[in-house]
């Protein structure tokens, strides 16, 4: 029986797989996208309220049918408080999280900023044995140890070559990494109460709200009505590199463990360098290769050890 189950079973993981590397790689085309539409004078607010807003459609129809499905089943919705929460904690992962990066963008390379996104499963950790009293392994301080000095070299080297820049563009970055690990910390509860497909569609609605209320006091309506090319960028960071890689990596953990998943989103990364020497030229010294190389192999024994617990 069990070798018959096994085999039933591969298919399925392939596909979560499957799912949890697409999820990471359109994951890793965001900061891409970003850096090209600053290079025709699209600013931070303008480009996230784009994002937003051209997202927002799909999260409504996909919560207006899981509500369908709860009524169809007779089951409960969220209360009024619960859908706060979630819009709130939406806020915080979504808007304050997004808005942070992409104004650190202004002053890093893509390269940079996505290694140190990369490492906010350590402040889930870390915040986690702070507030919600979670048990920290040591082989989890040695692998943040490591990819911190791989991010301290590149960090050393670029502040060398452009100055202070180099410090606030970090700094940013770090924000949106802190603040979307208490995001996972936070809707942890909430997704487990609701269900994780309508949760994130409360979240997206919530930060989307945010996010224009931050845009109009500095913008006026008109300052939506944007070039093409912006437009263009705006919709492949909303449709790409936000709706859909939420959707796979959704997909992938109802099949692969959410163990598997932290492994492969190692790829989002790898895909960033990849992608920004491509297109945007971005080149890394021997330096900031072993940076690299520290922060990824730190990561990946973070997120082996932790499958081993």
């Amino acid at each position: 029986m069990e070798p018959r189950l096994l085999a039933k079973d591969e298919p399925n993981l392939g596909i979560g797989y499957f799912f949890a590397a697409a999820g990471a790689i359109l994951f890793s085309i965001k900061a891409i996208i970003v850096k090209l539409a600053y290079e025709i004078d699209v600013d931070p607010e303008t480009l996230l309220a784009l994002r937003l807003g051209l997202s927002l459609p799909f999260y409504l129809a996909v919560g207006f049918y899981s509500i369908s499905g709860r009524r169809q089943k007779l089951a409960a919705l969220p209360s009024l408080s619960l859908t706060l929460r979630a819009a709130a904690i939406g806020v915080l992962g979504m808007w304050v999280a997004s808005y942070a990066d992409f104004l650190g963008l202004q002053y890093i390379g893509a390269q940079f900023e996505r290694l140190i996104l990369a490492t906010y499963p350590f402040f889930v950790v870390l915040f986690g044995a702070l507030f919600f009293r979670q048990e920290v392994r040591r082989r989890g301080v040695i692998a943040l140890a490591i990819s911190y000095v791989g991010l301290a070299l590149i960090f050393g080297e670029n502040l060398s070559l452009e100055g202070r820049d180099i410090v606030l563009g970090a700094g940013l970055v770090f924000i949106a990494a802190i603040a979307f690990a208490l995001y996972q910390l936070f809707a942890k509860d909430a997704m487990a109460e609701m269900g994780p497909r309508l949760f994130t569609c409360i979240a997206m609605v919530g930060a989307t709200l945010a996010g224009f209320a931050q845009f109009f006091i500095g913008h006026d309506l008109g300052d939506l009505v944007v070039s093409r090319m912006a437009f263009i960028y705006g919709l492949i960071i909303a449709v790409g590199a936000t709706v859909l890689p939420t959707f796979f990596l959704n997909a992938a953990l109802h099949r692969i463990p959410a163990q598997d998943n932290a492994t492969i989103a190692i790829m989002g990364p790898v895909a960033t360098i990849v992608l920004a020497a491509i297109i945007l030229g971005e080149r890394m010294s021997a330096i900031s290769i072993a940076g690299t190389v520290l922060v990824i192999a730190g990561i990946a024994w973070f997120s082996l050890s932790d499958r081993r617990g």
